[in-house]
């Protein structure tokens, strides 16, 4: 049992590793505030969250302690990051923090021109 424990616990680090990897290269690589936000929000999340699955894993199959905190970290992790990310996103684009040349689209601007209309008119 605790090789496939240990093997459980190593396997979600690892892949937490990856995922925190991952979002490294993406801060560092991508060209603008919104697309480092979407690696940083979704990578890491990601990455965390893995990290304290092995960590809640190991508690609990190894010293045999079910940490109810972990698991409240977990979720609130889960809830709050990409919230975080995508307020952060939304901050910098009223704030007119343009994109980069490559970005294809601007689905908000017209929500903000009929929200400014709106707006005029009352």
């Amino acid at each position: 049992m605790t090789v496939i424990a240990n093997t459980l616990i190593v396997l979600t680090i690892v892949v937490g590793l990856l995922f925190t990897v991952v979002t490294v290269i993406g801060v560092l690589r991508l060209p603008d505030v919104y697309t480092r936000a979407h690696a940083a929000s979704k990578s890491a999340t990601l990455g965390v969250l893995s990290i304290l699955v092995g960590t809640f894993f190991h508690f609990w199959l190894n010293e045999g302690y079910f940490s109810v905190r972990i698991l409240l970290g977990i979720l609130f992790l889960f809830i709050t990051a990409p919230i975080g990310g995508h307020l952060m996103s939304r901050a910098a684009y009223f704030s007119g923090v343009k994109p980069t040349e490559l970005t294809v689209g601007d689905d908000l601007a017209e929500v903000v021109e009929r929200a400014k209309k709106e707006k005029q008119i009352n």
